[in-house]
């Protein structure tokens, strides 16, 4: 995107952009593996080295780190739900996550969306689509192979419309299970979902699959098939059925959090969340965090809000003008559509990336970096890693601390420095 970059603008870098970061070089790895729209990968954490490839269709394929992917075995085939109907582009089946316990448990816990019939879920408001977490174990015969008859529903949310569904399942360094969640859909938050505490959309939520909470919103005929963490921020609210703040919520005012992962070395929670028509966002999220949409896009006034309301601002932004730069808050970063949230690079095999918190733009194929200091709270560098063509639907971390690109044409990259 240098042609958008005036003289004017170069002379705005940053002294944060004084120390320079490494540049990447994307490395194909499982190159027979051949499906596209790849949206997630996780390594088994059980010491076997298997990597499970999520697409968005409704498939997982099992495979071993190091193959050529060859090899590759279905491990779930969730296709006949039809997990993208209603939302060709933004439904789907999007994650998994391994319960901490696997390598003896082997329990495992997806997310995918799935239409409701007519008038059958969600009244008054009968929403179109609904998110499902599900609990599944392994197959006692074969732990290349998912038993869908183990299929235990721990959570529902109605959808209103067919986009923003965020959807990553992770287990943080506490061991409680979080999810992010999209505002819902259609365009700037309609609902107002992003500030309504009533609602678990546009939210970071936080549970406990290890336990069950005796009822739901106060009413003892209602049970919920997860716990509370008891220091989540909304837990002590009174209960007011769905009136009231859920309890489930671990942070808000998020627009569609598109991949979030834990700094494994501090814990911090990392996010991408992508914008509507001008700023892209990256943010730390903390327990009761308020990260302002739709009041605020960004940095930046979207809708009016309370009047001194305090909201926490992102750690990084872009736009998607090149007019709007000189607003951003680091005016060098080049322009982008669709931020992908990704990972602080812990590995060992690359020095050189150690500490640097790495993502990227969907749209545009950018691939950006910055560090970051948790004690002065701000970051010390930032800039563009790489420039390619190709389109970035999610970033994954295996068991060493390697990342990798998950491309929509299918192929998986290895992140590497020459």
């Amino acid at each position: 995107m240098k042609k958008f970059l005036t003289a004017t603008l170069l002379g705005l870098t940053l002294a944060a952009t004084a120390q320079p970061l490494p540049q990447i070089v994307l490395k194909p790895v499982f190159p027979k593996l051949t499906v596209e729209r790849p949206v997630w990968m996780s390594e088994a954490p059980d010491g076997s080295g298997r990597c499970f490839v999520v697409y968005q269709t409704g498939r997982i394929l099992v495979v071993k780190k190091g193959s050529d992917g060859g090899d590759a075995k279905e491990f779930l085939n969730i296709e006949a739900r039809d997990p993208k109907a209603g939302g060709e582009n933004e439904c789907g089946l999007l994650s998994i996550a391994f319960h901490p316990g696997f390598a003896t448990n082997g329990l495992f816990y997806i997310y995918y969306n799935q239409k409701n019939p007519a008038n059958q879920h969600s009244q008054p408001l009968n929403f179109p689509i609904r998110s499902v977490i599900s609990e599944f174990k392994v197959s006692a015969a074969d732990p290349d192979k998912a038993d869908l008859s183990s299929e235990r529903i721990i959570l529902q949310v109605p959808q209103p419309f067919g986009n923003h569904k965020g959807g990553e399942l992770a287990f943080g360094p506490d061991g409680y299970l979080y999810l992010g969640l999209g505002d819902g859909g259609a365009g700037d938050d309609p609902l107002g979902n992003g500030q309504s505490t009533s609602t678990l959309l546009a939210k970071m939520l936080r549970i406990d699959v290890n336990t069950r909470t005796g009822s739901a919103f106060g009413d003892p005929s209602r049970h919920l098939e997860y716990g509370i963490p008891r220091d989540n921020p909304f837990v002590h609210e009174p209960n007011m059925g769905e009136r009231g703040a859920r309890k489930e919520i671990f942070a808000y005012g998020l627009r569609n959090p598109w991949r979030y992962s834990f700094d494994r070395q501090t814990g911090a929670l990392w996010c991408g969340d992508v914008g509507q028509d001008l700023w892209e966002e990256v943010d730390l999220i903390v327990n009761g965090g308020n990260y302002g949409w739709s009041v605020r896009e960004g940095a930046h006034h979207f809708k009016p809000g309370p009047t001194g309301a305090q909201y926490i601002e992102p750690i990084m932004e872009y736009t998607h003008r090149p007019n709007l730069q000189p607003a951003g808050m680091y005016p060098d970063h080049s322009i982008g559509l669709c931020i992908i949230g990704g990972y602080v690079y812990r590995g060992k095999s690359f020095p050189a990336l150690n500490g640097i918190y790495i993502y990227g733009d969907y749209n545009l194929g950018t691939f950006w970096g910055l560090r970051y200091d948790y004690a002065a709270q701000k970051v010390t560098a930032e800039g563009t890693l790489l420039q390619q063509p190709g389109n970035i639907d999610s970033f994954a971390e295996d068991a060493d601390g390697e990342l990798y690109a998950l491309m929509q044409d299918g192929k998986i990259l290895q992140i590497t420095t020459p």
